[in-house]
């Protein structure tokens, strides 16, 4: 167990990020500032079952005895898998809303209180030829979207959340209404390591910025992706692309093909918030479209754990 001393500020919440294969941690002080991080490879699946107050007593229990008040968890401990679970909070929703809606954690081992952050759930507007919507949901993204207004000061838009399940959402008023979800990043990976497409393509070649627009380029022609895709194959068989680029040009198509989806107008503005990689090819596509883009990484989820711990009154919380 990591024993650092605490910092010489006070700390005044505890915020993790605890998804499906890492566990993510930082101290925040009274204005928001990461006082201290720590990351862990202690996703929610490497949890066996009532294991989860000792995974976070062992990863963050001399943090929780230093006096900070709050910890607040959000991804993927709020799932059925999950430390416990934290039900869907219905869109719109705002800050106050999730605060609402916290899974609050009864365990008699825990130095502070802990909640978990409930995520989001919306249904797809009526279509015009009739169909009933289908259900959306997000957790942790929810979380990085209201870092992302608080950082930004933007309370109405489109905010990008690229990854393994991209989401597209639309803010009003400071309130997510409503949000889509793409399997963009899964879908590259099924095609690039399980298909026939892997026999050709290079995995770990580096990013090709050319062959990625190309990719982009092409799946704006409107063809789809289930013909664009065995293009990928056939500009290899051909040797009309060199085998390093192959992985860039088919990324550009999955990205493309959720672009093409969302009927960007021209000169659309946008927050984009993810990992440092996904940010660079996100905006290498957007712009491709026209669109002027707003970044932000890792520091969106911080801020909006902090944003949201100022609509808890966690003393009056049983």
């Amino acid at each position: 167990m990591n024993t650092a001393p605490a910092p010489a500020r006070p700390a005044q919440l505890l915020a993790l990020d605890w998804g499906t294969s890492s566990l993510r941690g930082a101290l925040l002080d009274a204005q928001g500032t990461v006082l201290d991080e720590r990351a862990f490879a202690r996703g929610i699946l490497t949890v066996p079952p009532g294991g989860f107050a000792e995974v976070f007593d062992a990863s963050f229990g001399d943090w929780a005895r230093t006096g900070v008040p709050l910890c607040l968890i959000s991804g993927m401990a709020g799932s059925k898998q999950g430390w416990a679970e934290a039900p869907y909070c219905p869109c719109p929703a705002g800050f106050a809303d999730l605060a609402g809606q916290l899974r609050w954690i009864e365990h008699s081992s825990l130095a502070i209180p802990v909640a978990i952050v409930p995520g989001l759930r919306c249904e797809s507007e009526l279509q015009a030829d009739g169909l009933p919507p289908v259900p959306d949901v997000m957790r942790g993204e929810e979380v990085q979207i209201f870092g992302a207004i608080r950082h930004t000061g933007r309370t109405n838009g489109i905010f990008v959340l690229p990854g393994t399940h991209s989401k597209w959402a639309e803010v009003q008023d400071g309130r997510v209404r409503q949000f889509q979800t793409f399997m963009t990043g899964e879908f590259f990976a099924l095609l690039s390591q399980h298909s026939l497409l892997a026999r050709s393509i290079l995995a770990d070649a580096p990013f090709d910025p050319a062959a990625f627009e190309q990719g982009v380029a092409r799946a704006r022609s409107g063809a789809g992706l289930l013909h664009n895709a065995f293009g990928t194959r056939t500009l290899s068989l051909f040797e009309r692309m060199a085998a390093p680029a192959l992985a860039s040009y088919l990324s550009g198509l999955v990205i493309g093909e959720e672009l093409r989806a969302r009927h960007l107008q021209p000169g659309a503005e946008l927050v984009l918030v993810g990992s440092s990689t996904l940010v660079q090819r996100y905006s290498h596509a957007l712009s491709q479209h026209g669109a002027r883009i707003q970044a932000l990484g890792a520091e969106a989820t911080w801020a909006g754990l902090h944003a949201l711990a100022q609509h808890i009154d966690h003393h009056d919380h049983t």
